[in-house]
């Protein structure tokens, strides 16, 4: 699979330009929603080919998202990456064991998020 499309989970407005910069000087094009519920939407309409999923939001929290997404037989092999401020091992243990391929904490260090994004490829 060729990543080329990628959704961005995020309620912070600094954290998603940060995010969408990263992105498009890498040759992505980028879609951006600010809650865990708009995310899952945006999935199953869009079908982009990799989500990055804030995990603490208000109302659906990207653990909570990331799970419905990984059970739902339309949008289960759309990978998501959890980006967050949670470093925690337990954090990362459990965002896997909802359905993420991988995990990166913030401050989100442009290359290694680029690294991440091109082993799914």
């Amino acid at each position: 699979m060729t990543i080329r499309k990628i959704l961005i989970v995020d309620d912070s407005p600094t954290d998603r330009h940060i995010l969408l910069n990263i992105l498009t000087k890498g040759g992505y094009q980028v879609g951006v929603v600010e809650c865990g519920e708009d995310g899952v939407v945006m999935v199953r309409e869009t079908r982009p080919d990799l989500v990055l999923m804030d995990v603490v939001m208000p109302g659906l929290n990207g653990f909570q998202a990331t799970r419905m997404l990984a059970r739902d037989k339309a949008t289960k092999n759309i990978p998501v990456i959890l980006c967050t401020t949670k470093g925690q091992p337990t954090d990362k243990i459990w965002g896997l064991r909802q359905g993420a391929r991988d995990y990166i904490t913030k401050p989100i260090v442009a290359e290694e998020l680029l690294r991440k994004i091109s082993k799914l490829n």
